[in-house]
């Protein structure tokens, strides 16, 4: 017990971080939709935000998205997996084509929530599905590792550039991402306290 009383601490905070994580809780994903931000960058004042919430246990996307200020009216909004290099690039649809139902298009500006259940074919591009594995199960494990690695984004299309005219790539929100840094220096420093 003595040996085990100078680890405990660590052993206590590695749990408590460990709990999350095997528990699958949400991961919250944001990004800063802009037109520089598009490959090639565009000359836009277009600006907007996405929050994107993945739920790996309940196999659910929550979408809520504003934009405003573009110079064309929408045409397409979706989600793009997965590039070659995290932050960087160009990369298919991987979500609903040509764009998620209900998504206002024919407009310069507004908002857009919803929540899509991973399971369902109709969730998805059905080109994406084909291509990583041809179920929705390994569609949804790919896309999951494209969020987590920094290389998908939310895109918005318009009439003035039909190829995107804002979009950013979704990256973990703060507070997740110090969650799981912090849980990450928890367990380097159980594994060095039982190493000594």
């Amino acid at each position: 017990m003595r040996r085990l009383l100078p680890v405990l601490p660590a052993l206590l905070l590695a749990a408590l971080f460990m709990a999350p994580a095997a528990q699958a809780a949400p991961i919250t994903y944001r990004a800063n939709l802009d037109g520089p931000s598009e490959d090639p960058p565009v000359p836009s004042p277009g600006t907007g935000t996405a929050t994107v919430i993945y739920d790996s246990t309940a196999h659910t996307l929550f979408i809520d998205a504003t934009f405003a200020n573009l110079v064309g009216t929408t045409t397409a909004a979706h989600i793009h997996c997965c590039t070659t290099t995290p932050f960087l690039g160009t990369a298919g649809v991987a979500t609903q084509t040509p764009s998620f139902i209900g998504f206002p298009l024919g407009v310069t500006s507004g908002t857009f929530t919803n929540t899509y259940d991973l399971t369902m074919l109709s969730s998805w591009n059905g080109a994406f599905v084909t291509a990583n594995g041809g179920t929705p199960a390994s569609a949804e494990a790919v896309f999951a590792n494209g969020l987590a690695s920094g290389r998908t984004y939310f895109n918005i299309h318009s009439s003035f550039r039909p190829g995107g005219e804002i979009r950013g790539f979704l990256v973990p929100e703060p507070a997740t991402l110090a969650l799981l840094v912090l849980g990450a220096a928890g367990l380097a420093l159980t594994r060095r306290r039982i190493r000594a």
